[in-house]
């Protein structure tokens, strides 16, 4: 993973190289993906965006949250009901682990995913181009109540 500067520093030189302005508002949705660790929603990013520009719109984030995905700035997991989580600190495939009960999302550091997509390759010729791999389950915390 690398820092928040970093990443935050990789979206904005993204977004400007394709021309589009870092207004202030926006510079928090990226601020708030750059250093997240749990995966929020874009409900999630608008309840702490509105909190500094209390006339920032709902659908503002979504296009902000929107743009930096089209660049490739930002994972989305989609799930069944609906409820889309975003990743700024790890724009690209990786595993995760959904928590049933609270909905957290943890990402595990899993040096067989590496091997496996070889492996994959090796016996079907497939080109992989992308891939999603999800564990649910109950977190500690949620075993713990």
């Amino acid at each position: 993973m690398t820092d928040f500067k970093t990443r935050l520093n990789q979206m904005i030189d993204k977004l400007k190289a394709n021309q589009h302005r870092i207004t202030p508002q926006r510079m928090a949705v990226l601020k708030i993906l750059a250093t997240s660790k749990g995966h929020p929603s874009v409900e999630k990013i608008y309840e702490q965006v509105k909190r500094l520009f209390p006339t920032t719109s709902l659908a503002t984030v979504y296009k902000s949250v929107a743009l930096v995905k089209e660049f490739g700035e930002v994972l989305e997991l989609g799930f069944t009901d609906g409820s889309n989580r975003y990743d700024g600190n790890k724009p690209y495939p990786h595993p995760h682990l959904v928590c049933t009960e609270c909905r957290t999302i943890m990402d595990p550091s899993l040096s067989a995913l590496a091997d496996m997509t070889h492996e994959l390759i090796q016996e079907t010729g497939f080109k992989i181009t992308n891939h999603r791999l999800d564990f649910f389950g109950i977190c500690p915390e949620c075993q713990k109540k």
